[in-house]
Protein backbone atom coordinates (compact mmCIF):
# COMPACT_ATOMS: atom_id res chain seq x y z
CA UNK A 1 0.00 0.00 0.00
CA UNK A 2 1.32 3.29 -0.77
CA UNK A 3 2.19 5.67 2.12
CA UNK A 4 0.36 8.56 1.49
CA UNK A 5 -2.95 6.03 0.66
CA UNK A 6 -2.15 4.55 4.24
CA UNK A 7 -1.92 7.62 5.94
CA UNK A 8 -4.86 8.91 4.49
CA UNK A 9 -7.32 5.85 5.21
CA UNK A 10 -5.65 5.58 8.62
CA UNK A 11 -7.04 9.61 9.19
CA UNK A 12 -10.45 8.82 7.33
CA UNK A 13 -10.74 5.26 9.20
CA UNK A 14 -10.03 7.44 12.61
CA UNK A 15 -13.23 10.11 11.39
CA UNK A 16 -15.26 7.19 10.88
CA UNK A 17 -14.86 5.96 14.25
CA UNK A 18 -15.66 9.26 16.02
CA UNK A 19 -18.80 9.32 13.67
CA UNK A 20 -20.08 5.95 14.41
CA UNK A 21 -19.47 6.38 18.54
CA UNK A 22 -21.87 9.22 18.29
CA UNK A 23 -25.61 9.20 19.28
CA UNK A 24 -26.80 9.99 16.04
CA UNK A 25 -24.19 9.03 13.11
CA UNK A 26 -24.63 11.50 10.45
CA UNK A 27 -24.49 8.70 7.04
CA UNK A 28 -23.65 12.53 5.08
CA UNK A 29 -20.65 12.12 6.46
CA UNK A 30 -20.01 8.72 5.69
CA UNK A 31 -20.20 9.68 2.49
CA UNK A 32 -18.10 12.56 2.27
CA UNK A 33 -15.26 10.62 3.86
CA UNK A 34 -16.54 8.11 1.05
CA UNK A 35 -15.81 11.22 -1.62
CA UNK A 36 -12.46 12.51 0.05
CA UNK A 37 -11.43 8.69 -0.66
CA UNK A 38 -12.06 8.57 -4.23
CA UNK A 39 -9.19 11.37 -5.03
CA UNK A 40 -6.67 8.48 -4.06
CA UNK A 41 -8.38 5.76 -5.80
CA UNK A 42 -7.98 8.01 -8.75
CA UNK A 43 -4.67 8.51 -8.77
CA UNK A 44 -3.12 5.54 -7.26
CA UNK A 45 -6.10 3.41 -8.59
CA UNK A 46 -5.52 0.73 -5.75
CA UNK A 47 -8.08 -1.50 -4.15
CA UNK A 48 -7.32 -0.43 -0.53
CA UNK A 49 -8.83 3.32 -1.28
CA UNK A 50 -11.41 1.86 -3.89
CA UNK A 51 -12.63 -1.15 -1.31
CA UNK A 52 -12.54 1.83 1.60
CA UNK A 53 -14.63 4.41 -0.15
CA UNK A 54 -17.48 1.53 -1.64
CA UNK A 55 -17.47 0.94 2.20
CA UNK A 56 -17.79 3.97 3.59
CA UNK A 57 -20.52 5.05 1.32
CA UNK A 58 -22.44 1.55 1.68
CA UNK A 59 -22.10 1.84 5.68
CA UNK A 60 -23.68 5.46 4.96
CA UNK A 61 -26.94 4.18 3.00
CA UNK A 62 -27.06 1.15 5.38
CA UNK A 63 -27.39 3.63 8.69
CA UNK A 64 -30.09 5.63 6.41
CA UNK A 65 -32.34 2.74 5.90
CA UNK A 66 -31.70 -0.16 8.20
CA UNK A 67 -29.37 2.14 10.94
CA UNK A 68 -31.81 0.37 13.46
CA UNK A 69 -30.18 -3.33 13.02
CA UNK A 70 -26.30 -2.37 12.49
CA UNK A 71 -24.21 -3.16 15.35
CA UNK A 72 -22.48 -0.28 16.01
CA UNK A 73 -19.85 -2.19 18.58
CA UNK A 74 -19.57 -4.69 15.93
CA UNK A 75 -18.69 -2.40 13.58
CA UNK A 76 -16.39 -0.03 15.04
CA UNK A 77 -14.50 -3.20 16.53
CA UNK A 78 -13.56 -4.02 13.08
CA UNK A 79 -12.72 -0.03 12.27
CA UNK A 80 -10.55 0.09 15.49
CA UNK A 81 -8.98 -3.14 14.46
CA UNK A 82 -8.58 -1.15 10.87
CA UNK A 83 -6.60 1.19 13.14
CA UNK A 84 -3.99 -1.03 14.87
CA UNK A 85 -3.26 -2.82 11.71
CA UNK A 86 -2.00 0.19 9.78
CA UNK A 87 -0.80 2.00 12.76
CA UNK A 88 1.54 -0.93 12.39
CA UNK A 89 2.09 -0.81 8.86
CA UNK A 90 0.06 -4.45 8.47
CA UNK A 91 -1.88 -3.78 5.22
CA UNK A 92 -2.89 -7.41 4.90
CA UNK A 93 -4.25 -7.83 8.28
CA UNK A 94 -5.99 -4.34 7.71
CA UNK A 95 -7.74 -5.66 4.77
CA UNK A 96 -8.61 -8.58 6.96
CA UNK A 97 -10.65 -6.06 9.48
CA UNK A 98 -12.62 -4.09 6.71
CA UNK A 99 -13.28 -7.40 5.14
CA UNK A 100 -14.97 -7.84 8.58
CA UNK A 101 -16.75 -4.98 8.64
CA UNK A 102 -18.16 -5.88 5.13
CA UNK A 103 -19.44 -8.82 6.15
CA UNK A 104 -21.19 -7.34 9.44
CA UNK A 105 -23.05 -5.39 7.17
CA UNK A 106 -24.13 -8.65 4.88
CA UNK A 107 -25.87 -10.34 7.56
CA UNK A 108 -27.90 -7.80 8.46
CA UNK A 109 -31.24 -8.50 9.12
CA UNK A 110 -32.64 -11.25 6.61
CA UNK A 111 -35.05 -9.01 5.51
CA UNK A 112 -32.30 -6.36 4.30
CA UNK A 113 -30.30 -9.09 3.06
CA UNK A 114 -31.07 -8.13 -0.90
CA UNK A 115 -31.33 -4.61 -0.42
CA UNK A 116 -27.22 -4.94 1.32
CA UNK A 117 -26.65 -6.49 -1.74
CA UNK A 118 -27.72 -3.88 -4.29
CA UNK A 119 -26.00 -1.02 -1.71
CA UNK A 120 -22.93 -2.80 -2.06
CA UNK A 121 -23.07 -2.55 -6.28
CA UNK A 122 -24.37 0.91 -6.16
CA UNK A 123 -21.73 2.19 -4.29
CA UNK A 124 -19.31 0.56 -6.08
CA UNK A 125 -21.18 2.04 -9.40
CA UNK A 126 -21.57 5.22 -7.36
CA UNK A 127 -17.54 5.19 -6.46
CA UNK A 128 -17.14 4.54 -10.61
CA UNK A 129 -18.56 7.63 -11.20
CA UNK A 130 -16.02 9.72 -9.41
CA UNK A 131 -12.99 8.29 -10.30
CA UNK A 132 -14.60 8.62 -14.31
CA UNK A 133 -14.94 12.61 -13.68
CA UNK A 134 -11.19 12.19 -12.13
CA UNK A 135 -9.95 11.10 -15.36
CA UNK A 136 -9.91 7.55 -15.14
CA UNK A 137 -11.36 5.91 -17.85
CA UNK A 138 -14.65 3.92 -17.63
CA UNK A 139 -12.86 0.68 -18.70
CA UNK A 140 -10.06 0.91 -16.51
CA UNK A 141 -12.95 2.50 -13.81
CA UNK A 142 -15.20 -0.71 -14.41
CA UNK A 143 -12.18 -3.59 -14.25
CA UNK A 144 -11.12 -1.78 -10.50
CA UNK A 145 -14.29 -1.79 -9.15
CA UNK A 146 -15.08 -5.28 -10.58
CA UNK A 147 -18.22 -3.90 -12.23
CA UNK A 148 -19.74 -4.48 -15.22
CA UNK A 149 -18.66 -1.75 -18.14
CA UNK A 150 -21.87 -1.91 -19.25
CA UNK A 151 -23.87 -1.07 -15.52
CA UNK A 152 -20.79 1.45 -15.23
CA UNK A 153 -22.06 2.78 -18.54
CA UNK A 154 -25.55 3.12 -18.26
CA UNK A 155 -24.98 5.41 -15.04
CA UNK A 156 -22.61 7.15 -16.63
CA UNK A 157 -25.24 8.52 -18.92
CA UNK A 158 -27.87 8.53 -16.80
CA UNK A 159 -25.99 11.01 -14.49
CA UNK A 160 -25.53 14.47 -16.23
CA UNK A 161 -22.40 15.44 -13.91
CA UNK A 162 -20.44 14.15 -16.77
CA UNK A 163 -21.28 17.04 -19.64
CA UNK A 164 -23.20 19.35 -18.14
CA UNK A 165 -20.43 21.08 -16.69
CA UNK A 166 -18.49 21.70 -19.59
CA UNK A 167 -18.31 25.51 -20.79
CA UNK A 168 -19.55 25.87 -24.34
CA UNK A 169 -17.63 28.87 -24.72
CA UNK A 170 -14.26 26.91 -23.63
CA UNK A 171 -15.58 23.93 -25.96
CA UNK A 172 -15.31 26.33 -28.99
CA UNK A 173 -12.28 28.68 -27.58
CA UNK A 174 -10.27 25.27 -28.19
CA UNK A 175 -12.05 24.15 -31.14
CA UNK A 176 -10.62 27.54 -32.61
CA UNK A 177 -7.57 27.06 -31.19
CA UNK A 178 -6.81 23.87 -32.38
CA UNK A 179 -7.56 24.40 -36.10
CA UNK A 180 -5.03 27.24 -36.25
CA UNK A 181 -2.30 24.69 -35.43
CA UNK A 182 -3.12 22.84 -38.22
CA UNK A 183 -4.05 25.73 -41.29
Amino acid sequence: MEEIVERDILELLKETIKLLSQEHPNPGELKNISNRTVHNASIFQDEDSISFAVLMYSLSKVIERAGEYLDYDDALEHLRCGVKALERENAEAYRKCLQGLFDTIKHLDGQYKQYIQDVFSQAAIKKGTHMYEHGVSSSRTAELLGVSLWDLKQYLGATEGTDADVDIASVRQRLVFTRRLFQ
